[in-house]
């Protein structure tokens, strides 16, 4: 779990791709967006004029939605390696990213100088939401103890200015993934309170308060991503028993509606997991997502 969060640079394996996809939700179909055997790509961010933002060799890159070009990467000044933490602003102009000096970042979506963000406090910060105003980041802070990552890992939020950074959970067990609820209501994110080594999805108020788990089930559950439409949820679904959140699974993405959490409807089976939605990945009217896949073509082929 650790060592695939903590990746910068993945490496396709032999006779593998990474398919940047995009499932349409009026219609449930699924296109190729764009296909490397070449770059790892991972984990789309959807800006609101129609492009997908993708992280590859430690680097932004940008691609029309339609498929219509290739990626191109976002010239940055400063900004060091990233990982697979990135976010959106809701005008589209920044883009929030976790480096690998375990800090958060600021860099104009254009292209300019990046600014951090998150202080060298010690902890490790993998960024994963931001609330409906643009105002604050939600990320995960790893505490690590005697080779343990996940010795302490909870939910907290700060002000995009690196001003006010509060917990939201105490409960030192790990937890990931944290996203906002359109109407800012609620944080979604993934934990291991209810069920030590067993990821399930919950929910909590921004201040800390009315923790409630979600889906209990025995897949592990990892990466809530409410629409923006508010209604529905899609998740990352791992084979029971897996730990962690590792790549180059047979992994489910599933959507649920917020009334009825023990519904779930498996969308797209696929070969993936780290990488595949690790960060918000919703167009921004809530007709479809991005994900990436990485099936692996048979031997010969």
């Amino acid at each position: 779990m650790p060592d695939d969060e903590a990746s910068p640079e993945g490496v396709l394996r032999p006779g593998q791709s990474a398919r940047i996809r995009i499932w349409d939700r009026a219609t449930g179909s699924v296109r190729t967006v764009f296909e490397s055997r070449d770059r790892l790509y991972e984990a789309p961010n959807w800006t609101p004029d129609g492009r997908l933002l993708v992280n590859g060799d430690g680097a932004l890159w940008l691609l029309p939605a339609d498929g219509s070009a290739p990626p191109g990467r976002i010239p940055t000044d400063g900004l060091p390696k990233v990982n697979n933490d990135h976010v959106l602003s809701p005008d589209g102009r920044t883009v929030y990213a976790s480096a690998m000096d375990w800090r958060i970042w600021s860099v104009p979506v254009a292209g300019g100088p990046a600014h951090r963000i998150t202080a060298d406090d010690g902890g490790m910060h993998f960024l994963h939401g931001i609330s409906p105003d643009g105002g604050r980041l939600a990320y995960v802070r790893l505490d690590p103890a005697d080779g343990d990552w996940w010795a302490s890992a909870t939910i907290r939020t700060v002000g995009v200015d690196g001003r006010d950074d509060v917990a939201v959970t105490t409960h030192p067990g790990p937890a990931d993934g944290g996203e906002w609820t359109p109407d800012g209501a609620w944080i979604l994110f993934n934990t291991e309170q209810f069920s030590p080594g067993h990821a399930q999805l919950a929910r909590i108020r921004p201040d800390g308060t009315q923790l409630e788990q979600l889906t209990v089930d025995e897949r592990v559950n990892w990466f809530p991503h409410v629409a923006p439409t508010g209604d529905v949820v899609t998740y990352l679904s791992y084979p029971p028993g897996t730990t962690g959140h590792p790549a180059d699974l047979d992994v489910e993405l599933r959507l649920v509606a917020v009334d009825a959490w023990q519904d779930p409807t498996v969308l797209v089976r696929l070969h993936g997991g780290q990488g595949t939605i690790n960060v918000p990945s919703w167009a921004p009217d809530g007709s479809a997502f991005a994900f990436v896949d990485y099936p692996i073509a048979p031997a010969g082929a």
